[in-house]
Order: structure tokens, then C-alpha cells, then sequence
């Protein structure tokens, strides 16, 4: 699956900008889902199966977009003020390179007059993107950008930009190569905007009008020094999510996920998330409601430019999410 990370991490495609990361998933599952769609806000769909006796309308989601930062001004030197495209950390931002839609690199400065060791405020950064004055600016006002990182493999640890939620992606992507036969109507939904207010989830849960729901996204780890106390950790398995701040998971789908994984020998582990949510908030509420879960892979360093994910998690989560699928999804 390295390859196909590295494809998907390396891609642009801040929220509102997922044409190209959906371009890579739909020529990996074009040729294995028997439907490909997409719908009016962009999201990708990847049909497999057909529900038979005691199967069910399965929906699982992640989300294709990262978060980024837009171009609100430029000043007569030609430096770019800009805002946050989802959930930009400041304590991540200065010296760090940006990369907008047409190759364009920028790098953030920070006003030298603020205090000395404060945290800046956004509105006391700024990119530098080589220009002498706002003429010579290669950027305009609305324009978007990522942040520019290279995938790394440490060996057991993979690193990148958008780990959240490109490895869900991958993961979904594998899942759909190797389900083979299902019971189930499975969508496998690659969802836009969701770090701006998890909108391509919502509406594309509307249309499938799902039986059971699973998100596939990142979450934090409690492993390094000092960190938040928090019992999930890198290379411990994936992890079967408890709560978050935006959802209680159905005990019904939590448990067909637990219960699998230790039928088939998974490691895995129990999250309780503090802070955040994914995709699986608004799946949840849909219509009538939705039986929902989120299958997590352990990340360190989220919403940052080098996210950390352990490779044996991922291969973790693969096998738990084809194992849950090929049988009867039992969540009483």
C-alpha cells in the first residue's frame, strides 16, 4: 500500500479542492467497484455488492480533503496575509512551505515586532512567495494552498502532510480491492470538506440513506512525552472509537468491530477522543439516524505538516474492516 499513500498524501487537495485526490481514487477502484459516481459536492462513490439475507446498506467514509490555508490579501510588498482552511495550528506555521494549485511555493514569515515568544496570532503571519511587490504576487486573493511535504518511510512509521485523511482513503481503497464477496451493499464514500464542517458526509449519507455506518479517520495518540493522557498509541492496533467530542458510537457497531477483531487475532485498541470529530457525527443523524462507528488509525503530530502513522495499524484496520464485511453485521 506504500505507493499508493505516498500517491494519495503528496496530492493537492485543501478542502474544496479534492478534484485531483479524487482523480487518483477513482482510476484505483474504477476498475474493481461495480458503480463509480459522483455526486453534486463532489463526493466519490464506490459502489461493491449487493445486499443479500441478513445483509445490510453498509456506508463507509473518508474524507479526501486537508486542511490548508486561503489568500485573504496582498500588501504593496507583495506579501500574502492569509486565513485558515480548517483547523490550521499556528504552533505549525512559521518557516513552514506552502504549495498552492499550480506548483507555486511559498514560505510563512512572522512579523518581527510581536512580543518575543509569544504564539503569533494569524494575522501576524504571512507568506513569502519571492514577489518584489503585489504586482509581481503569482497569487491572488481566494487562492489555496497545502502544506509542501514529501512522504518519508522510517521503516515501520510512515510520514507525510494530510496523513488525516488521505490514510483512510488508502485504507478504503485497499478494503474495496480485497472485500471480494459480501452480504452486504457496501459505498465506499470518499467525502469532501470535511475539515470545514464535515459537508460531503452529510449530504452524501442523505442520498445513500445507509443501514450502518463506519468512519475511517486519524486520531491522536497519548504516546509521546507529556501528551495528553489518552490510551492510544502508535503500533497497538487501530482503534474501535468509544466517543468523541461530536458522537457516542453505537454500541451495536462498536461491538461487531471489537468482536471481530478478536476472532480474527487483530490487535486493536479502545479510543476516547477529547477533542475533534470526523465524518461519523453527521452520518449518525441522518434521516432517521444511522448506527455509526469510526475505525481510527493512531496518529501523532495531527494538523500538522508531518503526521505519523505506524504501518502496521493501517494493514490492521484493512484486515478488520474486510473481516467485518464478509460476514453478517450483528449490532442487535
Amino acid at each position: 500500500m506504500k505507493e499508493l499513500i505516498k500517491s494519495l498524501v503528496e496530492a493537492f487537495g485543501p478542502s474544496g479542492s479534492e478534484d485531483r485526490v479524487r482523480d487518483l481514487i477513482a482510476a484505483e477502484v474504477g476498475k474493481v467497484a461495480r458503480e463509480v459516481r459522483t455526486d453534486a459536492l463532489g463526493n466519490l462513490i464506490a459502489t461493491v455488492g449487493s445486499k443479500g439475507a441478513g445483509g445490510r446498506r453498509v456506508m463507509l467514509a473518508a474524507h479526501m480533503d486537508e486542511i490548508g490555508i486561503v489568500v485573504s490579501h496582498i500588501d504593496a510588498k507583495g506579501f500574502v496575509r492569509f486565513g485558515g482552511v480548517g483547523g490550521v495550528f499556528r504552533l505549525a506555521l512559521i518557516g513552514s512551505r506552502v504549495r498552492f494549485a499550480d506548483g507555486r511555493i511559498g514560505v510563512i514569515g512572522s512579523e518581527q515586532k510581536r512580543v518575543e515568544g509569544d504564539l503569533p496570532r494569524l494575522d501576524q503571519l504571512f507568506i513569502d512567495v519571492g514577489a518584489k511587490d503585489r504586482d509581481s504576487a503569482p497569487v491572488k486573493v481566494g487562492d489555496v494552498a497545502c502544506f509542501d511535504r514529501p512522504f518519508v518511510d522510517l521503516g515501520g512509521r510512515l510520514v507525510a502532510k494530510a496523513m488525516d485523511d488521505r490514510i483512510g482513503c488508502a485504507v478504503l481503497v485497499q478494503v474495496l480491492k480485497e472485500l471480494g464477496e459480501t452480504p452486504h451493499e457496501v459505498h465506499f464514500v470518499f467525502t469532501v470538506q470535511e475539515e470545514v464542517g464535515l459537508r460531503g458526509a452529510q449530504t452524501s449519507a442523505y442520498g445513500i440513506d445507509a443501514e450502518l455506518a463506519i468512519a475511517v479517520d486519524v486520531t491522536t495518540t497519548g504516546d509521546t512525552p507529556e501528551a495528553r493522557t489518552m490510551a492510544v498509541s502508535l503500533g497497538s492496533g487501530p482503534a474501535v472509537k468509544v466517543k468523541d467530542r461530536g458522537m457516542l458510537s453505537h454500541p451495536g457497531v462498536r461491538r461487531w468491530l471489537v468482536e471481530t477483531a478478536e476472532r480474527e487475532g487483530i490487535p486493536y485498541q479502545l479510543e476516547v477522543l477529547e477533542a475533534g470529530t470526523t465524518d461519523a457525527a453527521v452520518m449518525q443523524t441522518t434521516r432517521a439516524g444511522v448506527p455509526a462507528g469510526v475505525l481510527s488509525i493512531p496518529t501523532r503530530y495531527v494538523h500538522t505538516p508531518s503526521e505519523m502513522v505506524d504501518y502496521e495499524d493501517v494493514l490492521g484496520a484493512v484486515r478488520l474492516l474486510v473481516a467485518a464485511l464478509r460476514g453478517p453485521a450483528e449490532i442487535g
